[in-house]
């Protein structure tokens, strides 16, 4: 089954102590279905603007990916510009311009509108919420947020959460949201809002899934090729959602699998710049790693 995401496409400037790429291609939207493309059809919803490259639409096609619900507006593409330093562990965000993206309401196409599993990616909830209800008989949806938007649009996010199906934060999104230090605690408090499982990424710590029956921990990937940390975590979600839509069912087992999958996915896209490394993974690496990240947290 395919996996329709809906988030933001942009042109990243990027330095890390490895050295800097300047507009190179990046958003959540591109990163997650990069990765989600190597287990199942990727259908993307975006802008972008004039300035955009055609060889990065090209790039998508080539990925497989179905950029029919990619519109290009007058005007420039959302471009974002960080730097990383030390442990690189947060970006810190020099600069920003929304352009095209920040009026931005997504029109899922009517060749889309069947989607069962449907990934919105970090966006104002009440659009995410306008997404959901072009989409009325997903079987599965998940949503991304951030900081900013709980801290400026809560109500409309625990509205938003209490609609979806899953909810991915990293820990500090976590412990924002629910006021709970502990993050399984965190975790629990989010699940009484509605979703059948909530994923807490830790970073270099790893990530967490619970539901309402289990709860499960795994270490991140322990490449030592950090590059470049940006679209981790929309890789990790791209990832975990492929391998639930290739499954086509969500379990307690296929979550967990899909925990793993994230993790690798996330583990490929540090160790270069942009999407490089990304699009030169294949499926017998990711599996490679797959089986090596099962060796190592088998007691």
């Amino acid at each position: 089954m395919s996996v329709l995401v809906v988030g933001s496409v942009a042109l990243d400037t990027v330095e890390t102590p490895f050295g800097r790429a300047e507009a190179v291609l990046g958003g959540s939207a591109s990163y997650f279905g990069f990765a989600a493309s190597l287990f199942t059809d990727v259908q993307l919803v975006g802008v972008v603007g004039e300035d955009f490259p055609d060889e990065h639409i090209q790039a998508f096609r080539q990925r497989g990916i179905d950029v029919t619900g990619l519109v290009r507006q007058p005007g420039r593409t959302f471009r974002w510009t960080g730097r990383y330093q030390g442990p690189m562990s947060v970006a810190e965000t020099l600069h920003v311009e929304l352009n095209v993206f920040g009026d931005f309401e997504p029109v899922v196409p009517p060749q889309y509108q069947d989607a069962e599993f449907v990934f919105l990616a970090n966006a104002a909830p009440q659009v995410q919420m306008h997404v959901c209800q072009q989409v009325p008989d997903a079987r599965l949806v998940v949503a991304d947020t951030m900081n900013f938007w709980i801290e400026n649009e809560r109500e409309a996010l625990l509205e938003l959460v209490g609609e979806v199906d899953g909810v991915v934060v990293n820990d500090h999104e976590a412990r924002q949201l629910t006021g709970e230090d502990n993050l399984i605690l965190a975790a629990r408090e989010i699940l009484r809002l509605g979703p059948i499982f909530v994923v807490v990424k830790k970073g270099e710590h790893g990530s967490m899934l619970a539901t309402k029956t289990s709860l499960c921990v795994l270490p991140a990937y322990p490449t030592t090729e950090v590059r470049d940390p940006t679209g981790a975590g929309d890789s990790f979600a791209g990832g975990m959602m492929g391998h639930l839509a290739r499954c086509g069912e969500v379990t307690n087992a296929t979550l967990r699998e899909a925990l793993a999958y994230g993790t690798v996915m996330a583990s490929l896209t540090v160790e270069d710049f942009s999407l490089r490394r990304l699009a030169a993974s294949r499926n017998e690496e990711v599996e490679d790693r797959l089986a090596e990240l099962r060796r190592l947290t088998q007691l």
